[in-house]
């Protein structure tokens, strides 16, 4: 992706966000405080206080704050929210009517453990609750990020692709990113295209009385993301050339598998990376066509499968994955390294 830079600074991951909200245009952010995600709110405020023309609301709940993102978008403000865990949960009734209605909001979900509450810390367990949400059939954008320059890029991106193709737009990272520090580039002074959508006289519906109604509008919603899926996916491949072991894994821990695949290809054993950026839409062709060449195909995430369950719904295996789940924990590149290792 293009980007526009001029200058760094030196930030945690999840200053960084809201600083890329701030940049990309968004007017004003919804939320509740949950951790991992609290400072992305505590940063927004603190911006508030230095501009007039930035605004925040600490909704009640989770449910009020993902409504008055889709209101305040309605009404031509550029918004958005954060949350984690339960908070997700929670935010799925107004992520399923920002599909209903086309609203093109922004959600930054920074993943802890499951199951419920759990922990606080870190996860890579609500793709599929990002991803498909509440009722309907997941008409949405995911970005998976894996360092803080890509917090930063692709929650830009996400206001621009929110407003374009008018689908709810996920920035999915963790506790991990949210919390570590580093340099990153920020942009240098050009902006998200947001315009207001609506135009004067415009009825929208999330009600219907006949099932052939919004069978008809799934339908055409079906078809439209269909259409434009190739224009949205994003994927990364690591060291993929003559590579004969191919690690599949998305965010963080992928950025873990980089390290051990260097690692690998020190001991002349042909490890590579597949590493899915948009998560919905998964970048199917790309995994298809980077797959042919594959001996062996590892999956590693810190769920129980979720992202492996996206892979196979999606591509047709030529043979069984070899599984390597950790679900809320978090991968070093000396483990990869070494189960890689044993199966070379």
């Amino acid at each position: 992706m293009k980007s526009y830079y001029n200058m760094k600074q030196f930030l945690m991951g999840n200053h960084v966000l809201a600083q890329a909200a701030r940049d990309a245009g968004a007017k004003i952010m919804f939320g509740y405080p949950i951790t991992p995600a609290s400072e992305i709110l505590e940063k927004w405020a603190l911006f508030c206080t230095k501009s007039k023309n930035l605004s925040y609301l600490q909704a009640e709940d989770e449910m009020a704050a993902g409504f008055g993102t889709i209101g305040a978008c309605l009404a031509g403000v550029p918004a958005f929210t954060a949350t984690a865990g339960p908070g997700n949960v929670l935010m799925q009734d107004a992520f399923s009517m920002a599909e209903a209605l086309r609203v093109p909001t922004v959600a930054m979900i920074m993943q802890r453990g499951g199951l419920s509450t759990s922990t606080v810390i870190y996860s890579q367990e609500e793709v599929r609750l990002t991803c498909f949400g509440g009722n309907g059939e997941g008409f949405r954008i995911v970005y998976s990020t894996a360092d803080l320059q890509e917090l930063y890029d692709y929650t830009f991106k996400a206001f621009e692709v929110a407003w374009r193709y008018r689908f709810p737009t996920f920035l999915l990272a963790d506790g991990y990113q949210g919390k570590m520090m580093g340099k990153v580039e920020i942009n240098g002074g050009k902006r998200a295209k947001t315009e207001p959508i609506l135009k004067k006289g415009v009825n929208l519906r999330n009600c219907f009385n006949r099932e052939e109604e919004i069978g008809e509008i799934i339908n055409r919603y079906q078809k439209e993301y269909q259409r434009l899926r190739s224009e949205i996916e994003e994927h990364e491949s690591y060291q993929i050339k003559e590579a004969k072991i191919i690690l599949i894994a998305h965010g963080i821990v992928a950025a873990a598998a980089k390290s051990a695949i260097d690692k690998l290809r020190e001991k002349k054993i042909a490890a590579g990376l597949f590493r899915p950026i948009t998560l919905r839409p998964f970048p199917a062709q790309a995994a298809i066509e980077t797959l042919k060449q594959a001996e062996k195909i590892v999956v590693l995430e810190s769920a129980e499968g979720q992202l492996a369950n996206l892979l196979k719904d999606e591509v047709l295996l030529p043979f069984p994955l070899i599984e390597f789940y950790k679900p809320a924990v978090g991968f070093t590149p000396e483990e990869i390294y070494e189960e890689i290792a044993k199966i070379s």
